[in-house]
């Protein structure tokens, strides 16, 4: 019979990255400088294996963040996003940020001790944006001990997209991935964040096939 994996023997992802568990993250926000401007979403899929031990995008976790007091809001950036901080069905959904944090922070920890991982480490395009802006929104709501995020540590599909595509840009790495993309839904945390982790397991899918074989067998 081939050996094949099944969910008895299927191996958490804490095996696999040293016991980080791996969460892709995109914000969008009214600016570039993650101390001053706003953070006005954030999204949140943890990556996890199948049955078939092949990577797969999680449950996702997603919100809307009321602009913090005193927030720089860039015009330039609102319209390069599409988002009106003020529009009246947007401020019915949306969270301040402390509220938003906690309930996505508690969500993936929960993810993160079902994997058997000690940390989540952010999975971005241009990781480290994201990291700086939630980061800052973790210092001015005091959440360093809800935070399951690694502090500096990421994991960039920008990097690996160049690997693989030769292409940095999120949208042609997708299509060279076979992966759709739409436009118009782009710079929607949600979407985006969708997007990124389709691309991070695809890419990672194909690096290594074979590696969940050894990992089952070195049990």
């Amino acid at each position: 019979m081939e050996k094949g994996v099944t969910t008895e023997t299927l191996p958490v992802i804490g095996q696999r990255f040293r016991g980080f568990l791996p969460v892709v993250v995109d914000v969008e926000t009214a600016g570039f400088n993650a101390d001053t401007d706003a953070l006005l979403e954030i999204a949140c899929i943890p990556i996890v294996y199948d049955a078939e031990g092949k990577f797969v995008p999680g449950e996702a976790h997603h919100a809307h963040i009321n602009p913090f007091e005193g927030a720089n809001l860039d015009r330039r950036s609102l319209d390069f996003i599409g988002v009106d901080p003020f529009n009246p069905m947007r401020m019915a959904m949306a969270e301040d940020e402390k509220t938003a944090l906690k309930r996505i922070f508690k969500a993936v920890n929960e993810v993160r001790r079902q994997q058997h991982c000690t940390h989540a480490v952010l999975v971005g395009h241009n990781a480290h944006f994201d990291l700086g802006f939630l980061r800052a929104a973790i210092a001015r709501t005091g959440s360093k001990n809800q935070n399951p995020f690694h502090s500096f540590s990421v994991f960039d599909t920008v990097t690996l997209s160049a690997v693989m595509f030769g292409q940095t840009v999120l949208a042609k790495s997708c299509i060279q991935a076979g992966i759709e993309f739409d436009g118009k839904e782009a710079h929607s945390a949600l979407y985006d964040t969708q997007k990124t982790a389709e691309l991070f397991c695809y890419i990672l899918n194909k690096l290594a096939p074979h590696l969940l074989d050894n990992l089952v067998a070195d049990q």
